[in-house]
């Protein structure tokens, strides 16, 4: 008998990856970025529209996902509902997002560990501890991935929730710290929006980044138990968790720490210090709780990583099981694990180990960057799979009220989606072109995403002469 994905992820696995999937770096270390750049209102205020835009594509993908629960989602939906070229070039997108993000969360790793001590030329030593790590949980099986996924996310849940208690106590006077609290944190110089729409828009691809995570969901939904049920059922608690994880971590930020504080992670290389969840503690002179804090952060990254690893992996073995990567890359072991995909995104994840040639925070931004982008490019797929999905699966007669769950959006979710996705990838660091002299690494950097996707997409609809899946001619099969 063939090796097969094992679906081993229970409804508590999978509950707890929809609420602590995207809860990493994002949020613990970059969040500062923000706050700092945008001002208090201009950090909040993005997180909120980025938020509604990431509830309006999660209840895309829960559609998508319940109906036709496979490891290559995205890639898969493309190819169905797009165009072949078009899920080609979001399954390879995707995997170097997230291998990428692996490498961005092991950098992040040192960062953080360098509250305690700095290993100088020696700290991506970290690096390979901590990826050997994560690499021996996804290697053993999905079980093993799924349970430990399920205790870092429950440490990062509660931690958020106590963060934010303890912040809410320090605002409204009950707890008293050594840094002042209040109103007057949004009225400081250029506060509460600090440069205005430029900024806003600067800062929105690292608001993006720190959302990103929660379409793991999607990838996880083909090992999961009961798809049809317990999929829906986690995808309910994404909303919650926008307005609790994020809305709420991001004002007590703003609330405690001035966003001109010098702590907080900057756009600059020479500015990056420690995370400001690290930094309220210390404000309210708990230092034995930054330092947990601190530990509860790592704790993250790891997750995070872990995270990572396990969705490009996924999404590299559905490209080769639908003959769109190297065969070897389709092979399961006894526990159902493609074992040689992992060993390829590992190796593009051991990328972190520029930072022993280069300073951490330049590595750790530049790939930040690259990231982020490809992220919302993910995200657009999305948006444009499910419209289309939901269009023909309507004109070919079938009744969207039999779906195991239902966008309640639609045509407007997908569509807000789409239009934010796209003005935040291409408006991203606008203001670079504008300067007498343009900074082509910046622009490189930020925009390496789109022309990467573009050759993928343009170079296999060429070779395979491609076309865009008609609406009557569309593949509406639940068989994986």
């Amino acid at each position: 008998m063939k090796n097969k994905l094992k679906r081993d992820l229970k409804a508590r696995h999978l509950a707890m990856i929809a609420i602590g999937g995207s809860i990493g770096t994002g949020l613990f270390v970059a969040s500062g970025a923000t706050v700092a750049q945008a001002g208090p209102g201009g950090a909040l205020l993005s997180y909120a529209i980025i938020g509604v835009m990431v509830y309006f594509l999660m209840t895309s993908l829960g559609e998508l996902a319940a109906y036709l629960p496979v490891s290559g989602t995205f890639a898969t939906y493309g190819s169905r509902y797009v165009d072949e070229a078009f899920g080609f070039a979001i399954g390879w997108n995707y995997w170097y997002n997230w291998a990428i993000t692996v490498a961005v969360d092991l950098v992040a790793a040192q960062l953080v560990i360098s509250y305690w001590f700095d290993a100088g030329p020696y700290s991506w030593l970290w690096s390979l501890l901590f990826l050997s790590i994560i690499f021996c949980l996804n290697y053993i099986s999905v079980k093993g991935f799924g349970e430990a996924e399920f205790w870092f996310s429950l440490i990062k849940v509660v931690t958020v929730i106590v963060f934010i208690i303890v912040g809410l106590l320090m605002i409204i006077g009950i707890f008293q710290g050594a840094g002042g609290a209040g109103w007057q944190n949004w009225t400081i110089k250029e506060a509460p929006f600090a440069g205005g729409f430029s900024a806003m828009i600067g800062v929105a691809m690292v608001v993006g980044f720190s959302f990103q995570g929660t379409e793991l969901i999607g990838i996880a939904a083909g090992e999961s138990k009961d798809p049809e049920k317990n999929i829906p059922k986690a995808m309910r608690q994404v909303f919650w968790r926008i307005l609790l994880f994020y809305i709420l971590a991001i004002f007590v930020i703003s609330m405690i720490i001035p966003y001109t504080d010098p702590n907080l992670l900057r756009n600059n290389e020479t500015d990056i210090s420690v995370s400001p969840f690290t930094l309220v503690f210390k404000n309210a002179g708990l230092l034995s709780a930054a330092a947990f804090m601190n530990a509860v952060i790592l704790t993250s990254v790891l997750s995070a990583g872990n995270s990572g690893l396990y969705a490009s992996t996924r999404m590299l073995y559905a490209l080769a099981k639908e003959g769109k990567a190297p065969k070897i890359f389709a092979k399961l072991s006894s526990s159902g694990v493609p074992r040689a995909a992992l060993l390829a995104t590992t190796f593009v994840a051991m990328l972190c180990f520029l930072t022993s040639m280069y300073k951490d925070q330049a590595v750790y931004l530049w790939l930040l960057n690259m990231s982020g982008m490809t992220g919302f490019i993910a995200w657009l797929g999305i948006a444009i799979s499910h419209y289309r999905f939901r269009k023909g699966y309507f004109i070919q007669g079938n009744d969207v009220d039999q779906l195991p769950y239902k966008s309640s959006c639609f045509p407007f979710g997908p569509i807000f989606a789409f239009v934010l996705c796209l003005i935040i990838t291409l408006g991203q660091n606008y203001e670079a072109f504008l300067q007498d002299t343009i900074d082509w690494n910046g622009v490189i950097a930020t925009y390496i995403g789109i022309p990467l996707f573009l050759m993928i997409y343009f170079g296999y609809k060429i070779v395979k002469k491609t076309k865009w899946v008609k609406y009557e001619q569309m593949d509406f099969s639940r068989e994986d």
